[in-house]
Order: structure tokens, then sequence, then C-alpha cells
């Protein structure tokens, strides 16, 4: 994320901003709400200057547009944010449109601007430097490579033993054959300096390991091996929770949601310092022992968790707003969406 001017008098005004990835649009999915004027260049129909015979034609001309944000919609599938509402600003005010947002799209929201959302920008400039993490997932017969995103992990291949890849491609009879389309499917996953997880059971990562050693010596030094016993999401969760990668981990998103959900479950297993549901949270914080909160991203647009999350700040507690998409952050929503890990163990 690129931020491009911030014009505020107190929390409110404008912020310019060029999202540079899918991650990038996931975080506007979040910053953009119901209400807030959003300005973005789109494309809309218009009378065709030179066809004067036929002024009924029209043609497509972009356009720059300010919506008043109705709805926001994101899929990880399109890689585009679709901002619907209606047209406060420019050609055809009063009339819906929706701005389909891509990576490189200069957009910029007006609006009350909470210190999350301020914070989360922040967060999206900072991880735009951070180099990307993909995980490898092999075990005989059958790979797959995930990128991590700040909102989960992304499949971007599958690799079946004589069944070529997932999403497209040959794979080769024999053993040998399946090992050289993995190593060739994880450089190209894993360009432009990412860092790589390679985990499996038993040998055959490291099989893999000493094949990418001898074809792609520049992948092989990026290369930290790991253990798990599953394929899929599950297997991915698994290599996320491996203290051994934490190293790698500890700079992203997920990998603190993983941390800070793991330390939570400890503490509630042992009846220590922790807190869950909405009503327990506010009593920790109305005593100002939160520590860490964490709260599911689904909540925090209500004016209770604001308030929570502003109290909790104001005490100097850390805020931590996690993903409903991935596992830590199910696993929060089934604790009632907000959690909290404190200063030292409460009574009840």
């Amino acid at each position: 994320m690129r931020v491009l001017k911030k014009s505020l008098r107190g929390q409110e005004g404008e912020v310019s901003l060029v999202p540079e990835s899918i991650d990038d649009l996931w975080h506007l999915k979040h910053l953009i709400a119901p209400k807030d004027l959003v300005f973005a260049l789109t494309h809309r129909k218009a009378p065709a200057s030179t066809d004067k015979l036929r002024p009924e034609k029209l043609e497509r001309r972009a356009v720059r547009l300010g919506i008043r944000a109705e709805s926001v919609e994101f899929a990880t599938s399109s890689s585009w944010l679709r901002v619907h509402g209606v047209i406060e600003v420019g050609q055809d005010a009063g009339s819906y449109h929706t701005l389909n947002l891509e990576p490189g799209t200069d957009v910029s929201v007006i609006k009350v601007w909470r210190d999350h959302d301020l914070a989360r920008i922040q967060e999206a400039v900072a991880e735009a430097r951070r180099p990307k993490v993909v995980i490898a997932l092999i075990e005989e017969g059958e790979a797959a490579i995930g990128v991590l995103r700040q909102f989960g992990v992304e499949t971007a291949s599958e690799i079946k033993a004589g069944g070529g890849k997932g999403m497209g491609g040959k794979g080769g009879e024999s053993r040998s054959d399946f090992l050289e389309e993995a190593a060739k499917e994880l450089s190209r996953v894993a360009s432009e300096g990412a860092k790589v997880i390679l985990a499996g059971p038993g040998f055959i990562k490291e099989d893999l390991k000493k094949r990418i050693d001898s074809s792609h010596p520049e992948l092989a030094e990026r290369i930290a091996l790991c253990d798990a016993t599953a394929m899929g999401v599950s297997g991915f969760q698994e290599v996320l929770r491996r203290g051994t990668i934490d190293k790698i981990l500890e700079e992203s998103r997920l990998g603190l949601e993983t941390t800070l959900m793991e330390e939570l479950l400890r503490e509630i297993a042992t009846d220590g310092r922790a807190a869950y549901g909405p009503s327990e949270v506010r009593e920790a914080a109305s005593l100002g022992s939160v520590e860490t909160l964490m709260i599911s991203d689904d909540l925090v647009r209500s004016p209770e968790m604001d308030e929570l999350m502003r109290s909790v700040s104001n005490a100097r507690g850390r805020v931590v707003i996690f993903s409903s998409e991935f596992e830590p952050g199910k696993r929060l929503s089934a604790l009632g969406g907000v959690a909290a890990i404190t200063r030292y163990k409460i009574r009840r």
C-alpha cells in the first residue's frame, strides 16, 4: 500500500491510497464503510461526441467519480474490490454506480478515521516492504503450494504424481518427474525473493530440497524445512503453529494471529490470564487489565466495540483485529468474536 495524501482535521478528512496487491484490497475492504465518500477513476457511458448523426450512440469514457458507499464486496479469486453506491460527485450524480478497484488504482476516501483505521494503513504500508512467504506441503505423490496473505493462506498450486498441477500443466509419471515438477512450480510461485517453508512427513521434503539444491540453488538458500502431517488447509495451519518457523512468520499478520490465539487458548485451559466474550472482556477493560485485545473484523464497526478498543488503547493495551476468513479468526468467533489476554488473572 502507498499513501499519496493524508489531509485530516482531527479524525475527519481525506486519505488517498494506491493498493499494490490483493492484500491491500483486503485492507481496503475493512477501511471503506457504508456512508464513506470514495473517489476513483472508473468508466461511465456517455454520448459519443464524434457521432453527431446518431446522438443516441453511447461510448464508455474514463471519469473520476465520488461514490457514497453503500456496500463493499471483495473476493480473493477475482482480485477486485467492488464499492457500490450513489454517485455524489461527478457525471450522473444521483445514479447508482459500482467502482471496480484493482491493484494500481488511485483511491481517495473521505470519512471519520478511527485510530484502528489509521493503524491498519500503517500496517499495510509496512507489510508491503516485507518479503513474501510461501508454504509448500509435500507427501508421496502430492504437493500443495500456498502464499501467506494477510487474510490467510491462498492456495497457488496443487500437484499430483501423474496428474499434473491443480492449476493446469503436466505432471510426470515417476517420482523423479514429480519432484522435478514440484521444484519448478515452487520456483515459479516463490519468485522475487520470497521466503519458503517446505513441510511434510518423512523424508520426501528432504528429497525435494536436494532436487532444488541442484536445479534452483538461489531458491534453496531461502528454504526452511518443517515437519507436517496433513495436507491442504489443515497442513497450512499446522505449519503456522510450528515454533521452528516463528522467525519467518513473526512479522506477518497471520503469524501474529496464530501465536496470540495459541497463547489465549493456553490461558483459558489453565484458568489463567484470559477473558473472552463481550461481557468478560468489557469487565477486564473497565479494570484497565487488558494487555492484548483480540477482536474479529466482523465486529469492529459496531459502536460498542469501537468504544472498547478506545478504552483498551487509552490504558496502553494492544489491539489486534483478526481476519474472520482464516482459522485463528474463526476460533475467535467461536469465543464470541472478542477476547483478551490480561495483565493478571481476574477473580470472578
